[in-house]
Protein backbone atom coordinates (compact mmCIF):
# COMPACT_ATOMS: atom_id res chain seq x y z
CA UNK A 1 0.00 0.00 0.00
CA UNK A 2 2.73 2.87 1.04
CA UNK A 3 5.01 1.87 -2.62
CA UNK A 4 1.16 1.98 -4.05
CA UNK A 5 0.60 6.15 -2.39
CA UNK A 6 4.15 7.21 -3.32
CA UNK A 7 3.63 6.00 -6.96
CA UNK A 8 0.01 7.41 -7.43
CA UNK A 9 1.27 10.83 -5.99
CA UNK A 10 4.42 10.74 -7.66
CA UNK A 11 2.46 10.67 -11.02
CA UNK A 12 0.34 13.55 -9.48
CA UNK A 13 3.13 15.29 -8.77
CA UNK A 14 4.76 14.96 -11.85
CA UNK A 15 1.29 16.92 -13.47
CA UNK A 16 0.77 19.35 -10.86
CA UNK A 17 1.36 22.45 -12.71
CA UNK A 18 0.15 26.05 -11.40
CA UNK A 19 -0.54 25.13 -7.60
CA UNK A 20 -2.46 22.66 -5.43
CA UNK A 21 -5.88 23.75 -6.68
CA UNK A 22 -5.43 22.84 -10.02
CA UNK A 23 -4.49 19.49 -9.59
CA UNK A 24 -7.15 18.55 -7.09
CA UNK A 25 -9.27 16.78 -9.46
CA UNK A 26 -6.78 15.14 -10.93
CA UNK A 27 -6.14 13.64 -7.35
CA UNK A 28 -9.98 12.45 -6.73
CA UNK A 29 -9.79 10.96 -10.47
CA UNK A 30 -6.86 9.42 -8.95
CA UNK A 31 -8.18 7.97 -5.52
CA UNK A 32 -12.17 7.18 -6.90
CA UNK A 33 -10.13 4.96 -9.35
CA UNK A 34 -9.01 3.24 -6.62
CA UNK A 35 -12.32 3.14 -4.56
CA UNK A 36 -9.93 4.56 -1.78
CA UNK A 37 -12.70 7.63 -0.76
CA UNK A 38 -16.17 8.35 -2.14
CA UNK A 39 -16.93 11.94 -2.87
CA UNK A 40 -18.20 13.46 0.14
CA UNK A 41 -15.24 11.74 2.24
CA UNK A 42 -12.66 13.42 -0.53
CA UNK A 43 -14.76 16.74 -0.19
CA UNK A 44 -14.12 16.81 3.76
CA UNK A 45 -10.64 15.81 3.17
CA UNK A 46 -9.86 18.82 0.84
CA UNK A 47 -11.70 21.51 3.23
CA UNK A 48 -9.61 20.17 5.84
CA UNK A 49 -6.27 20.68 3.68
CA UNK A 50 -7.67 24.03 2.35
CA UNK A 51 -8.15 24.88 6.04
CA UNK A 52 -4.47 23.70 6.61
CA UNK A 53 -1.20 25.80 6.37
CA UNK A 54 0.98 24.81 3.24
CA UNK A 55 -0.13 23.52 -0.47
CA UNK A 56 -3.63 21.93 -0.62
CA UNK A 57 -2.77 19.63 -3.05
CA UNK A 58 0.50 18.50 0.02
CA UNK A 59 -1.92 18.64 2.66
CA UNK A 60 -4.76 16.48 0.93
CA UNK A 61 -2.15 13.87 -0.44
CA UNK A 62 -0.82 13.53 3.39
CA UNK A 63 -4.83 13.37 4.66
CA UNK A 64 -5.35 10.56 2.10
CA UNK A 65 -2.25 8.75 2.91
CA UNK A 66 -3.13 8.89 6.42
CA UNK A 67 -6.66 7.43 5.88
CA UNK A 68 -4.84 4.57 4.02
CA UNK A 69 -2.26 3.24 5.73
CA UNK A 70 -1.59 5.68 8.92
CA UNK A 71 1.81 7.46 9.29
CA UNK A 72 4.11 5.41 6.79
CA UNK A 73 1.32 6.08 4.08
CA UNK A 74 0.79 9.96 4.80
CA UNK A 75 4.45 9.71 4.96
CA UNK A 76 4.30 7.89 1.26
CA UNK A 77 1.73 9.91 -0.07
CA UNK A 78 3.74 13.44 0.74
CA UNK A 79 7.07 12.33 -0.70
CA UNK A 80 5.18 11.23 -3.39
CA UNK A 81 3.72 14.50 -4.34
CA UNK A 82 6.66 16.52 -3.59
CA UNK A 83 9.46 14.67 -4.90
CA UNK A 84 8.79 15.65 -8.72
CA UNK A 85 8.80 19.27 -8.21
CA UNK A 86 11.98 18.74 -6.00
CA UNK A 87 13.57 17.16 -9.07
CA UNK A 88 12.27 19.32 -11.96
CA UNK A 89 13.12 22.71 -9.55
CA UNK A 90 16.52 21.52 -8.96
CA UNK A 91 17.28 20.89 -12.54
CA UNK A 92 15.29 24.01 -13.69
CA UNK A 93 17.80 25.87 -11.17
CA UNK A 94 20.66 25.06 -12.97
CA UNK A 95 19.87 26.64 -16.00
CA UNK A 96 17.31 29.29 -15.08
CA UNK A 97 20.09 31.93 -14.72
CA UNK A 98 21.43 31.37 -18.03
CA UNK A 99 17.70 31.18 -19.98
CA UNK A 100 15.59 33.80 -17.27
CA UNK A 101 16.42 36.92 -19.70
CA UNK A 102 15.60 34.89 -22.73
CA UNK A 103 12.43 36.37 -24.43
CA UNK A 104 11.08 32.80 -25.33
CA UNK A 105 11.58 31.43 -21.94
CA UNK A 106 9.62 34.54 -20.83
CA UNK A 107 6.79 34.41 -23.51
CA UNK A 108 6.04 30.53 -22.43
CA UNK A 109 5.36 31.91 -18.74
CA UNK A 110 3.24 34.06 -19.53
CA UNK A 111 1.33 32.30 -21.84
CA UNK A 112 0.58 29.08 -19.11
CA UNK A 113 -0.93 32.18 -16.97
CA UNK A 114 -4.51 31.33 -18.57
CA UNK A 115 -4.26 28.02 -18.82
CA UNK A 116 -3.50 27.45 -15.25
CA UNK A 117 -6.69 29.99 -14.66
CA UNK A 118 -8.80 27.95 -16.30
CA UNK A 119 -7.64 24.58 -14.57
CA UNK A 120 -8.41 26.35 -11.27
CA UNK A 121 -11.42 27.57 -12.37
CA UNK A 122 -13.01 24.28 -13.58
CA UNK A 123 -11.36 22.65 -10.13
CA UNK A 124 -13.62 25.25 -8.52
CA UNK A 125 -17.04 24.72 -10.32
CA UNK A 126 -16.24 20.79 -10.64
CA UNK A 127 -15.93 20.69 -6.61
CA UNK A 128 -18.96 23.15 -6.02
CA UNK A 129 -21.37 21.10 -8.56
CA UNK A 130 -19.98 17.37 -7.41
CA UNK A 131 -22.57 16.91 -4.81
CA UNK A 132 -25.68 18.08 -6.25
CA UNK A 133 -27.74 16.03 -7.74
CA UNK A 134 -30.99 17.20 -10.11
CA UNK A 135 -31.43 20.82 -9.64
CA UNK A 136 -27.86 22.73 -9.64
CA UNK A 137 -29.16 25.61 -7.34
CA UNK A 138 -29.83 24.30 -4.02
CA UNK A 139 -29.44 26.13 -0.51
CA UNK A 140 -26.18 24.47 0.20
CA UNK A 141 -24.75 26.09 -2.86
CA UNK A 142 -26.40 29.54 -2.66
CA UNK A 143 -24.82 29.57 0.86
CA UNK A 144 -21.37 28.37 0.02
CA UNK A 145 -22.04 31.39 -3.17
CA UNK A 146 -22.98 33.98 -0.50
CA UNK A 147 -19.67 33.04 1.73
CA UNK A 148 -17.51 33.13 -1.47
CA UNK A 149 -18.91 36.74 -2.55
CA UNK A 150 -18.24 37.93 0.80
CA UNK A 151 -14.75 36.08 1.07
CA UNK A 152 -13.98 37.90 -2.02
CA UNK A 153 -15.58 41.18 -0.59
CA UNK A 154 -13.20 41.22 2.39
CA UNK A 155 -9.92 40.18 0.48
CA UNK A 156 -10.31 42.70 -2.02
CA UNK A 157 -12.03 45.81 -1.33
CA UNK A 158 -11.37 45.89 2.55
CA UNK A 159 -8.07 44.02 2.29
CA UNK A 160 -9.16 41.85 5.78
CA UNK A 161 -6.50 39.40 6.55
CA UNK A 162 -6.62 36.27 5.06
CA UNK A 163 -6.74 34.31 8.03
CA UNK A 164 -9.41 36.67 9.43
CA UNK A 165 -11.48 35.66 6.38
CA UNK A 166 -10.82 32.18 7.01
CA UNK A 167 -12.23 32.45 10.77
CA UNK A 168 -15.08 34.08 9.61
CA UNK A 169 -16.13 31.94 6.87
CA UNK A 170 -16.05 29.42 9.27
CA UNK A 171 -18.48 31.26 11.68
CA UNK A 172 -20.16 31.72 8.71
CA UNK A 173 -20.72 28.35 7.40
CA UNK A 174 -21.73 27.49 11.24
CA UNK A 175 -24.85 30.09 11.02
CA UNK A 176 -25.81 29.64 7.39
CA UNK A 177 -25.20 25.59 7.40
Amino acid sequence: MLWELLYIFFKVGLVSFGGGYAVITLIQREVAGQGWLDSGAFQEIVSLAGMAPGSIATNTATLIGYSQAGVGGAIAATVGIILPSLIIVIGIAAFFLKLQSNKWVRSSFYGLRPIVTGLILYAAVHFGFSGTSGSWLTWTLAGSLLICAGCLLLISKYKVHPFAVILLSAVAGIVIF
